[in-house]
């Protein structure tokens, strides 16, 4: 099959193309990036016209709850709710029930997901077994079965033993290990960031010096075997700050930024909107300006959305009692989108770190246009009005923080391996 994208501004970071041309797909690869419209009559055309080109979008951190959660997202809904945000590739996190803490489990999603046949699903193994932090999990099997990381996203590691010996035995595979960061003797009992906000809504909050003191950790641990260690959903200024400083002295880390990080703070749980309570919490207008500031200077290496489907019951049971998690993945473009037009982040940063910056990281196919590469392509016209309405959404939940929201940025067209999945 061949597809022609015509008429497009494409950016590819990774080759640092920014301007018009046409991008020829032929068998599922690409052929090529070109500045010719001369095509013969076998191709199929997608004009572009107005709208923007740019590899297919890469989130290294969603929660497809599936095998075991089914009723707030399977893998066939969680993909189509990819396609329909703009990303052909995602990572999805260990804890499912069972666990993905085992080669067999790894091969059902990944059976799973090939019978969706919409987007590229790569499964995060667990760290532990059964995500106890007790006992390191069958590491080698995993990763031979296809898992590109290993994680007990979900559940930090307290056991600062276990995740020495996870990050040694990890190096031996080259798979990164990724850290959720979290001090459950300082976070026990919390449900939003401590703070202001907190005390006025009467809520027990959750110190920022909870996640702080695992980022330190796993960076010293991380300096100390020599292996990458991954930072997910940092929340805090001091937080990437520690990052950058580890970065400078050479500690082998990377890290992701949430949409929801860089653009709400504590006060959208005002009114005790569940929608808002995720983990690590909503924090303060200083630490989205930091994070911010991170993703543009590069200590952030990409954006992830840490996609956590909630079913309605488990969001409406009173915000101390509400299950931590929103979804993400239909609305980060136009959210993030809102930073690019505030001029705090330039459009290329924002493609990179959607794109080349993730696929660097985990080492994934993709992220560009590079001939041979896949096939993965997203066209979006940044100046279409949407209004969000989780009623429409592809994903099977409804927890969003940004219900009613008119934001711009609309996704037209999703390319996976050549191949239409999502068309607007």
């Amino acid at each position: 099959m061949k597809l022609a994208v015509l008429n497009g501004h494409v950016i590819d970071p990774s080759q640092n193309l920014d301007g018009n041309y046409t991008v020829l797909i032929e068998d599922g690869v690409i052929r090529d990036v070109t500045a010719s419209k001369k095509l013969d009559d076998r191709y199929q055309v997608i004009d572009a016209k107005g709208a923007m080109v740019t590899p297919g979008f890469i989130d290294v951190h969603t929660h497809l709850r599936d095998p075991g959660f089914e009723h707030r997202e399977d893998i066939e809904s969680g993909s189509k709710a990819a396609a329909a945000g703009g990303f052909t590739t995602i990572l999805c996190m260990a804890n499912t029930n069972p666990v993905n803490d085992n080669a067999s489990v790894t091969e059902m999603i990944l059976k799973r997901a090939k019978e969706a046949g919409l987007v590229n699903i790569f499964p995060v193994g667990a760290l532990s077994k059964g995500l106890k932090g007790e006992e390191m999990a069958e590491i080698g099997e995993m990763v031979h079965a296809g898992c590109v990381a290993i994680s007990d996203d979900g559940m930090p590691v307290m056991n600062g033993r276990l995740m020495r010996h996870a990050l040694e035995y990890a190096k031996t595979f080259k798979v990164p290990v990724i850290t959720h960061a979290e001090d459950l003797t300082l976070s026990a009992g919390g449900s939003m960031h401590e703070g202001r906000v907190s005390t006025a809504l009467g809520l027990e909050g959750i110190p920022a010096v909870a996640e702080e003191s695992m980022i330190q950790r796993d960076l010293l641990l991380a300096q100390l075997t020599g292996h990458h260690l991954h930072v997910a959903h940092v929340s805090t200024r001091r937080g990437i700050e520690m990052i950058r400083r580890a970065k400078a002295e050479g500690v082998r880390v990377t890290c992701e930024v949430t949409p929801h990080h860089l653009t709400l703070t504590d006060e959208a749980c005002l009114k005790y909107n569940a929608n808002a309570k995720v983990n690590p919490p909503l924090r303060t207008p200083s630490d989205c300006e930091a994070l911010i500031t991170a993703l543009d200077d590069g200590t952030a290496d990409c954006i992830a959305t840490d996609h956590a489907p909630h079913s309605q019951d488990e969001k409406l049971t009173g915000f101390g009692c509400a299950n931590m998690g929103l979804i993400g993945m239909e609305t980060a473009l136009p959210v993030c989108l809102k930073l690019v037009g505030e001029k705090k982040l330039s459009l290329k940063r924002l493609i990179e770190s959607l794109t080349t910056g993730p696929a660097k990281i985990f080492a994934l196919p993709g992220g560009g246009f590079k001939k041979g590469s896949p096939a993965d392509v997203t066209i979006f016209d940044p100046a279409r009005e949407v209004t969000v309405q989780s009623e429409n959404f592809s994903s099977k939940s409804r927890n969003t923080p940004w219900e009613g929201m008119k934001l711009k940025g609309k996704v037209l067209f999703t390319v996976c391996a050549g191949r239409v999945v999502w068309e607007s």
